[in-house]
């Protein structure tokens, strides 16, 4: 029974999607679990796959056939597969960013630092400047270079709080440098930011990130 009902989900999936029905619970059960999976896999790195043959792979495991690679070798070879397709984009995102850097640092009235860090005065407050040991109270709207939006008080409309040691360098070093009531637009290298690592799934490893910072208070 099994062999049957799976062959009938091959078929169903070169039927276009309006033509599929789901009539009883083991047909939502079984597209609710491709679409589970299609979602894991995709957040692993793997969009783009050979359907047949992951087809062929769920098919042998569920019937309990011969596989042509052990479980282990595949943890293994899918673990190897995700090392590098981050290692490549890491290196193309670190090298999109300092060639973003380099173009930005041609633009008038945008100051680079010792550290790398650049940055571009929106409007200049006359309140006193911050030091690494305080804390200020901020909006913000943090994107990457293509305008992805990772974070945002200002959408939020919520200010945040914060020590300033407590924050990415970049931030640390460009709100030293802003007195209150001031907004700067900050360029900060992946060095200054998440680093090799990145963080959560939208900040890729050697990601250079943007933001727009309003210093509102210094608490």
């Amino acid at each position: 029974m099994m062999k049957y009902f799976l062959s009938a989900l091959v078929v169903a999936l070169a039927l276009p999607a309006a033509a599929q029905q789901m009539s009883n619970e083991l047909d939502s059960v079984s597209y609710s679990a491709g679409i589970i999976v299609a979602k894991n896999l995709k957040v692993q790195g793997l969009d783009v796959m050979n359907a047949e043959l992951f087809l062929l792979g769920v098919l042998q495991v569920l019937n309990e056939e011969q596989t042509a690679m052990s479980p282990s070798e595949a943890e293994q070879y899918f673990r190897n597969f995700q090392a590098e397709k981050r290692r490549l984009e890491g290196m193309m995102n670190k090298q999109l960013g300092e060639q973003f850097l380099a173009e930005n640092a041609k633009r008038e009235g945008v100051f680079t630092t010792e550290s790398g860090l650049q940055y571009e005065v929106i409007k200049m407050g006359d309140g006193p400047k911050p030091k690494a040991t305080d804390k200020v109270y901020t909006h913000y709207h943090g994107t990457l270079m293509d305008g992805t939006v990772f974070d945002s008080s200002v959408e939020r409309n919520e200010p945040i709080e914060f020590g300033l040691n407590q924050v990415i360098t970049g931030w640390t070093e460009v709100l030293q440098l802003m007195p209150v009531g001031s907004k700067f637009r900050a360029f900060s290298p992946y060095q200054l930011a998440y680093g090799e690592r990145g963080a959560g799934g939208v900040i890729e490893p050697y990601s250079m990130l943007i933001f727009e910072i309003e210093l509102l208070e210094i608490r």
